[in-house]
């Protein structure tokens, strides 16, 4: 198996407790909202945003959860733990089709607790506590595209 140095080539200058924060969000999103993870992200140490395909436009309510359930996470203290499998073993729920074309057959699974499983080479915080606080600066909603906009950043 390779090992974590091999595998971070590509995310040297990523700031690993927005990344982790990243991982996270996704799996509020696809949670609350039945969707898939972002198909749209740029996270980065001073502002980041994620867009993520939806049927209609949150409502207020549904956007302070979506904050409420960040910080609660972020709070819980959860492991950050990685895992390693083949292509032919991926776990249940993980798409192969959103990996990159050049994956090669073995993946680095990024564990966070029970929460989230995800496929990921990018550096990563060893506990959620670790990331800070999540404050998130705006949404915008798309109709035509029927796409949300999350703006994040983490303290």
């Amino acid at each position: 198996m390779a090992n974590d140095s091999e595998l971070l080539e590509e995310r040297e200058v990523s700031f690993p407790p927005a990344h982790t924060a990243e991982h996270l969000l996704n799996q509020v999103m696809v949670r609350m909202f039945g969707c898939e993870r972002s198909y749209n992200a740029h996270i980065e140490r001073k502002k980041s945003k994620m867009s993520f395909h939806l049927d209609s436009k949150p409502s207020r309510q549904e956007e302070k959860e979506i904050e409420r359930q960040m910080l609660s996470l972020i709070e819980e203290d959860l492991p950050v733990t990685f895992d390693y499998c083949t292509l032919d073993t991926l776990p249940e729920g993980i798409d192969p089709h959103r990996l990159p074309a050049d994956v090669g057959n073995e993946i680095r699974l990024v564990r966070i607790g029970d929460f989230d499983v995800c496929p990921c080479i990018g550096r990563h915080v060893r506990s959620t506590a670790q990331i800070g606080r999540f404050e998130m600066l705006g949404t915008n909603w798309d109709e035509h595209e029927r796409s949300f906009r999350i703006r994040f950043k983490i303290v």
